[in-house]
């Protein structure tokens, strides 16, 4: 017999990284959530290893990056090999401007650091509990779920995301498209140890080419944390192929070469589905296959024939065959029901573009749902998750199949701008819903860019430099950062900003100003010691700029005009500002929110 209650704001189905990222982020901004999934326990594969630079800024004011970068290694750049010969050593160097360089950490580990993290904010996962059906109305979705002791439970919440992975749950209930196809070839990964003379930190493609020069046979190699261990992915042998070339949908294969499991020099991954798939009884074959899995043998076989130097594999900790497809939903949510990561898109592991832009839908969506949730905006603004993520989501697909045919060397962009699209530091909603009117000189970051990193900001009290990721670390919600000398002006444009309802105001001081703190303003001041703010930003006078909560500029403007930028940008929101002394808005059943 089912048991019926409402208790939280959010239900949470799924536990991979973006599923953790998305309910991580609802409780930093003060939103009840639960999270379930139908695994029992964590699964101990490598599949999702690549993360990228701007899922380590936007974990890092999530505050977790200190965790993952104490457990992850650097991938500095990529071996290339074709046909025995080096082709090419890239060297993953980042602007140094940017915070992060890219990293590996298997997908089993990640999550257990996104795991304690929102448990420490009071949120733990419900293991072994799974998605059975759910309906939705006007005011809210009735979600039946079947939990660890076969128990069902009947619940009602407000809103429900999706991060159930390529076979997912959510979508199929709410009836979202997945068109797209899949590419006919097959897989192999194993997590092993070589002992090759290889340099740390680099991974390595080697492949032997055709008559006609495309890879009919390639080895693709991963770092992980400890000595010699890589996640090794190719070709799958025809002794265990399940299938000998059509495409398991029905579909065409994408024509081409083989697709490379692995970017151009940044960690791959292969899905954020949880367990092995058989037969895909729902027509999309991607991620992990059941069946014989790869042995030692099977692995070290291509090794003799690929490896740039001789290598003997050992300790062999999980191997599997994977295949791969490419789909996008025609829409990220209906109503009150959404999807994220896997469950919206699936592609090629190209660039490690996956699992790290399933983060980015997750950050996105829960600052929105967040304020939807309390209160203080319109359900609206929730129309704007598919409108800023979607065309981002097409865009990935589009390019990571492009890569994995024609391989990233044919990418018409130049060196830079390939290196920073990968590390996804160029995702933008320019033009978007929630963008407000441009400002400032040519070339200058605008609103619905990435808000820069930047150095060299400093204290009276502190003895050494911060960084702009420091000043936002543990704000939750959006700032409004003022730029300027003048006193007088930088209090009148904080003044606008709380007189609108708006976000906490930071001061950053030119670097040739008056070196004393105006006694005039009331909000945390910082001097641009170093000129790194005023080079990255290259404000036009004295200027204002709001920083979401997902790292994105959300507008710009001179001070003289604070109070019309805020108002406009406070309304795309459809804020309703709080009155002061308020207090924090009522979680479910009355009780105040922390």
């Amino acid at each position: 017999m089912a048991h019926h209650r409402t208790t939280t704001d959010v239900l949470v189905v799924g536990a991979g990284p973006v599923g953790l990222s998305a309910a991580a982020e609802l409780r930093r901004h003060g939103v009840h959530c639960r999270v379930v999934d139908r695994l029992p326990a964590r699964l101990p594969y490598a599949k999702a290893v690549g993360i990228q630079p701007r899922t380590l800024e936007l974990w890092d004011r999530m505050g977790l990056v200190r965790a993952v970068l104490e457990t992850a290694v650097p991938i500095r750049g990529q071996l290339v090999y074709a046909d025995g010969e080096e082709r090419a050593r890239i060297e993953l160097e980042m602007p140094p401007e940017v915070p992060y360089g890219f990293a590996a950490l298997p997908q089993y580990e990640t999550e257990r650091l996104l795991e304690e993290h929102l448990a420490g904010l009071g949120t733990v996962v419900e293991r072994g509990t799974a998605l059975v059906s759910f309906d939705r109305d006007r005011d809210g979705v009735t979600a039946r779920l079947r939990t660890a002791s076969g128990a069902d439970e009947e619940l009602r919440v407000p809103y429900l995301i999706g991060c159930d992975g390529a076979h997912s749950a959510v979508r199929k209930g709410l009836g979202l498209s997945f068109e797209g196809g899949a590419f006919p070839e097959e897989y192999m990964l194993g997590d092993v140890e070589a002992d090759w003379d290889l340099p740390h930190g680099y991974g390595v493609r080697s492949s032997r080419r055709s008559a006609d020069g495309s890879a009919d046979d390639v080895l693709v190699c991963i770092p992980l944390p400890g000595a010699g261990r890589y996640r090794m992915s190719m070709r799958v042998p025809p002794e265990l192929s399940a299938d000998r070339g059509a495409a398991p949908d029905g579909r065409a294969g994408t024509p081409g070469g083989a697709p490379d499991v692995a970017p151009q020099g940044s960690g791959a991954e292969v899905g954020d589905g949880a367990g092995a798939q058989g037969p895909a009884p729902d027509g999309v074959a991607h991620g992990v296959q059941a069946g014989r899995a790869p042995g030692l043998s099977d692995l070290q076989a291509v090794v003799d024939r690929l490896a740039p130097r001789p290598a003997r594999l050992s300790r062999l900790r999980w191997a599997s065959v994977f295949r791969i497809s490419h789909r996008i939903v025609d829409r990220y949510g209906e109503g009150r029901v959404l999807v994220a990561g896997d469950a919206a898109h699936i592609h090629p592991p190209t660039g490690a573009q996956g699992m790290n832009t399933g983060v980015q839908d997750a950050c996105n969506l829960a600052w929105k749902l967040a304020l939807v949730v309390r209160g203080e905006a319109g359900p609206e603004l929730l129309a704007t998750y598919d409108a800023e993520r979607r065309p981002v989501g097409e865009e990935v697909v589009g390019r990571t199949v492009r890569h994995a045919v024609h391989g990233i060397e044919a990418d018409p962009d130049d060196r830079r701008t390939l290196l920073l699209r990968e590390a996804q530091l160029l995702v933008g909603y320019r033009g978007g819903p929630l963008a407000g009117a441009p400002y400032g000189p040519a070339g200058a970051p605008q609103p619905g860019d990435r808000a820069p990193d930047c150095g060299g900001l400093t204290t009276p009290v502190a003895a050494f430099p911060l960084r702009l990721l420091d000043v936002l670390r543990g704000r939750a919600g959006h700032v409004v950062l003022l730029y300027g000398s003048d006193a007088a002006e930088l209090s009148g444009a904080a003044e606008a900003a709380r007189a609108a309802g708006g976000p906490p105001v930071v001061v950053v001081l030119p670097a040739g100003s008056d070196r004393a703190r105006p006694a005039s303003l009331s909000v945390p001041v910082y001097r641009d010691a170093a000129g790194e703010f005023a080079r990255l930003y290259l404000p036009d006078g004295a200027t204002g700029l709001v920083v979401r909560p997902d790292g994105q500029l959300g507008a710009r403007f001179p001070l003289g005009g604070a109070a019309a930028a805020l108002s406009a940008y406070l309304g795309a929101l459809s804020v309703r500002p709080r009155p002061s002394g308020s207090g924090a808005p009522a979680g479910p059943g009355g009780s105040p929110r922390p």
